[in-house]
């Protein structure tokens, strides 16, 4: 009887597939830094949509400006939003990091160091966040 080279038989060897932990993940940080990356992405949009809250509750007046100090004041979104500090920090850091492989950049036909365009991102941001404080504690 003529089987196909590919049909099971009793004595057919079996792969050997090892069982993975539903959690493979947690056993190196590579692993982990790539999976706490792509869960900031929630917190991002958890920021732009506080955000989005804060600009409506600024168009509708003064009393729907209260109430959403009020709202944010409450312990859940402290949390929640202290949380997603965290996340955004580390969103940024880690984008900082990988920038040099995303983009190549050129001046005077050589390729500009990976280190020069991270330390770029990292001074940009600085100054960006000087700037915001100066804004928030400067008084007229």
């Amino acid at each position: 009887m003529n089987q196909p080279p590919h049909a099971y038989t009793d004595f057919h060897p079996r792969w050997y597939r090892p069982r993975l932990s539903t959690y493979w993940w947690l056993d190196r940080w590579p692993y982990l830094a790539f999976i706490l990356r792509e869960l900031s992405s929630v917190f991002v949009a958890w920021a732009v949509v506080y955000l989005l809250f804060l600009v409506q509750a600024l168009a509708r007046g003064a009393s729907s400006y209260r109430q959403f100090l009020d709202w944010s004041a409450s312990p859940g979104i402290v949390l929640l939003n202290v949380v997603a500090l965290a996340f955004l920090c580390f969103h940024a850091v880690t984008w900082f990091n990988l920038a040099p492989q995303a983009m190549v950049v050129h001046m005077r036909g050589k390729r500009v160091p990976g280190m020069w365009i991270a330390i770029s991102n990292y001074v940009a941001w600085a100054v960006v966040s000087l700037l915001v404080i100066w804004l928030l504690v400067a008084r007229d």
